[in-house]
Formats: structure tokens, sequence, C-alpha cells
């Protein structure tokens, strides 16, 4: 039994609109899992049904043995899966601390010694803690958001393209960020623009086309993959 399994997953934003059409997924604890494939194809659908915000049309998605196909975000959050989105994914005019407070809505009872361990993971972070987060680079917003995400202490993170819209060198701070909290024990699911970023990162990776299972397997296999070069990575 994996940590996460998604089986014949069919979801989307309406009865007529089926973005995705029989998705099969899993996550093993510890793993980098990247989603890649071209606009449209239902990545971040994906995460989204995961997550709670959207509610499964058919199939079922377990955490461990437990289906939690269509519970609320909050109750999914509390059985440790944290959701980042792409936008809209910080509070801009509450201070980085404030931030972090309102991630750890779900206990705020522990919250202070989270913040502390977020603040050791995050230097850049505890440096700013008083700043409004606005006043953050658009790297180190995204760094606050999956800090934020990472105040419900999750088994499995969920992370929509979080390079995008960053210099090289801000997204290559961010994926690092990223393997540091992996190698801490996170599983992490990640949708990324930058197939070759997401394929270098990742343990395995699942290519979506059309809201199906394209090609899944080892993520340095499928990088080498010449067709795979050719039809998905740019070369």
């Amino acid at each position: 039994m994996g940590l996460l399994s998604v089986a014949g997953l069919v979801a989307g934003y309406s009865a007529a609109d089926e973005v995705l059409k029989g998705v099969d997924f899993d996550i093993e604890p510890g793993e980098i899992v990247g989603v890649i494939g071209p606009n449209g194809a239902g990545k971040s659908t994906l995460l989204k049904a995961i997550a709670g915000l959207l509610k499964p049309g058919r199939g079922d998605i377990r955490l461990g043995a437990e289906s939690i196909a269509g519970r609320a975000p909050r109750d999914i959050a509390r059985m440790g899966i944290a959701y980042v989105p792409q936008e809209q994914n910080i509070f801009p005019t509450m201070s980085v601390r404030e931030n972090l407070e309102m991630g750890g809505y779900v206990d705020p009872g522990g919250s202070k010694r989270r913040i502390e361990l977020v603040f050791e993971r995050f230097p850049v972070l505890a440096r700013k803690r008083r700043y409004a987060a606005r006043a953050l680079s658009g790297g180190e917003r995204q760094m606050l958001a999956m800090a934020m995400a990472l105040m419900v202490e999750p088994k499995i993170l969920l992370l929509d393209e979080p390079s995008a819209g960053l210099s090289p060198v801000a997204a290559e701070r961010l994926f690092e960020s990223i393997g540091a909290v992996n190698r801490e024990g996170v599983a992490i699911a990640m949708v990324e623009q930058n197939a070759n970023e997401a394929l270098a990162i990742a343990h395995r990776a699942y290519i979506l086309v059309d809201g199906r299972n394209h090609r899944t397997g080892r993520a340095a296999a499928l990088a080498a993959d010449p067709d795979i070069r050719r039809i998905f990575l740019g070369g």
C-alpha cells in the first residue's frame, strides 16, 4: 500500500467538463514525484482533487488505506496533505510571521514551535520575519508559501508550478529548498512547467496528456528517452 494512491480519477470543474479522464497516480514515502505534460493536460486539476478542492466524479483517492476522495480540504490538511497553489498563496499585507501563523490554523497551539522549525529551514524568512510578505522577492514568496504548508507538518506536500515566474537563479534556490524538505522525510508531488528541472529533482514522474496517463517511470529514464525529450522537453 503506497502512501497516497489515486485510481481511475475522473474530475473537472463541472459535470460536463471532465478534465481528468481516469488518471492513476501514486506516491511512496520519501519520494518526489513530478507531474508534467502540455497545458490543459489536467496536472493542476489532479492536485486540487487530492487536496479536496475538487470533488471527484468517479475514482478513488487513498491516503494509506483510508479513502479521502471528496473530503473537505481542512480535513485532508489535518490528515497530513498540504497544498501550495500556484497563485494567491500568501497574505501580502501580513508579515512573514503572521503568514506562518495562518498556515498553522489547524493546530494553533503548536504553531510557535513549528514557526521556529520553519525559520531554521528557511533562514531568509527568519531574517525577514517582520517584513510584509509583499516586500519579499518572487522566490522568497514561494518559499513562504511552502513554509506555510509545512506548518501542518504534512506527510505529503502538493506543489503546483512552484517555479512559475521565477528567475533561473531564484528557481534553482527554490528547487534546492524542495530537495531539502524532501530529505527531511516529506513526500512531494510537484506539477512543474519546467519539465527538465522537474525530472532532475524527482525520483519518479507521470506524464499526463488530455486528462489521461501517457507515461510513467523513473524520472531519469524519462529524461533520457529520445521521444520524451523531443515531445515534452524541447529537444
